[in-house]
């Protein structure tokens, strides 16, 4: 028993001592960039989390290369368009407007109005076709008095 509460105690501390990836900037600015940057690119693996607080190994590899591109003196935006090239729009969480996010916006909504459309369209033919004339009211009339004449005899 007491070597299991060792064991234990020992897995615990362990654990304590694990920190997560530290990484060395030349300066403020760098790691002010870096901070921004991996909050913004999105893990490719991960359905929606940024590269800085995924745990995925292509998260760990895309953060040591932002790192490395900013210590090279890239830009944010440059760094922003290298990830792109590098993984499509999707690692960005602010993609730009583009015919084919264009479409991805634009369409459901069409199809909402063309939808609608067609529902009012048909609604309204549907009412013209059922509405009582007075052609109707005097069919009405002839064949209430035949069905009368008809129980008479």
């Amino acid at each position: 028993m007491k070597w299991l509460l060792v064991a234990l105690s020992l897995l615990v501390s362990v654990a304590a001592f694990a920190q997560q990836d530290r990484y060395q900037f030349d300066n403020n600015e760098q790691a002010v960039r870096f901070e921004e940057l991996t909050k913004e690119l999105r893990c490719p693996k991960c359905q929606n989390q940024n590269i800085a607080d995924s745990d995925a190994v292509v998260a760990k590899d895309l953060r040591d290369r932002v790192l490395s591109l900013v210590k090279e003196g890239k830009s944010k935006d440059e760094v922003i368009e290298y990830m792109i090239d590098r993984y499509g729009y999707f690692v960005h969480y602010d993609p730009p407007v583009t015919p084919a996010t264009l479409v991805l916006w634009v369409l459901p909504l069409l199809i909402v109005i063309i939808g609608f459309g067609f529902i009012v369209i048909r609604q309204r033919k549907a009412s013209v076709k059922q509405s009582w004339s007075s052609d109707d009211e005097a069919k009405l009339v002839k064949l209430i008095a035949k069905n009368k004449r008809q129980e008479q005899n």
